[in-house]
């Protein structure tokens, strides 16, 4: 699909969300595309993915009320609130980075505002990128590797992976919320009682005054980690090797970008260079024993641009707070 018949299709009455929702139209910083179509690894039947920033109005910033993002799951649209797209960003969150990297005939909105948050797109890029980037592919990793071990391994080596995807996710989880020590969370395998399982994974949580947001999302996290892997364990034929494929085409890209990302390159979300290489990927190409041999090289190259990058180890927190007074002086009546 082309960029102008994908902007005609947002007047279609099935995104008219865009016009009618209280929190969107007019205060639309940017929409631009997600997904496989931002990243150029698009294929005839690939969805449709819309993400973006808005304004929050003025009620959620100086009132009671509150605004983090809209979503409308049947077109595959997620639209942060200006201070949430703000806090996961001085994260290196790679799913919001990327709205800030995208090509720019790939914006189907863009306000002078949005304009200067993609100007100043390299106050947010730091050191986090190093967990940010690598825990998000060591969890594309483990799903492969899980879903490529479920017939092979017996139940208690399976909650074992499962515990250690979920391990793997801690250190982003105290980056992202508020941090908690291993005491506070402790996650460990034990004896079952039900009658399908001989261990399991339990949870110890001894949390005093801490935010309920953030440990309805440390869940939320830890539950879609379980689920991927339900889901994976559940597969057949050709259309889970598909799945498959994309999961090692994404965990390669992410350490492509991120690698780029800590050499000081910025975040360059269309893979132009990469592109066929990742369709060759997508479609099954290369073996999976092929896949883990590249996955070595792309982390090495990772792991020497970690150790030898010259981003801050924290983003500019003044100049990013200089940034967001001004967009809202600006755009607020």
């Amino acid at each position: 699909m082309n960029i102008q018949t994908l902007k005609d299709k947002l007047n279609s009455k099935e995104y008219d969300f865009l016009k009618k929702d209280l929190h969107l139209g007019d205060n639309i910083l940017i929409l631009t595309t997600g997904g496989s179509i931002a990243y150029g690894t698009n294929v005839a039947t690939s969805d449709i993915d819309i993400r973006g920033v808005t304004l929050e109005n003025k009620q959620d910033i100086m009132g009671l009320s509150s605004f983090e993002q809209f979503e409308d799951k049947p077109t595959d649209t997620v639209i942060y609130g200006l201070k949430k797209f703000i806090s996961l960003c001085v994260n290196c969150n790679p799913n919001v980075l990327e709205i800030l990297g995208t090509k720019q005939e790939h914006l189907l909105v863009i306000s002078k505002e949005g304009e200067l948050l993609r100007d100043n797109v390299e106050l947010f890029l730091s050191k986090r990128a190093i967990q940010s980037f690598g825990s998000y592919a060591t969890a594309q990793l483990r799903r492969l590797q899980n879903a490529l071990a479920r017939d092979n391994y017996p139940h208690a080596e399976k909650e074992q992976h499962i515990l250690n995807s979920i391990l793997g996710q801690m250190e982003h989880m105290q980056r992202t919320y508020k941090s908690f020590t291993d005491s506070e969370i402790s996650l460990y395998i034990d004896k079952s009682d039900r009658e399908d399982m001989d261990t399991e994974i339990f949870i110890d949580v001894n949390l005093k005054h801490y935010p309920l947001r953030d440990f309805k999302n440390i869940y939320s996290d830890m539950n879609n980690i379980v689920k991927d892997y339900s889901k994976l364990n559940h597969r057949n034929s050709k259309k889970d090797e598909l799945h498959l494929n994309k999961h090692a085409m994404h965990l390669i890209r992410l350490l492509v970008t991120g690698t780029e990302i800590l050499q000081g390159k910025g975040i360059n979300t269309y893979r132009e260079k990469e592109r066929s290489f990742f369709l060759d990927i997508r479609s099954g190409k290369y073996s999976y024993s092929e896949i883990f041999e590249m996955v070595n090289d792309y982390e090495h190259e990772f792991k020497m641009a970690a150790a030898n990058t010259g981003l801050p180890d924290r983003p500019d927190y003044k100049r990013i707070e200089d940034l967001m007074i001004g967009i809202y002086s600006n755009a607020l009546p």
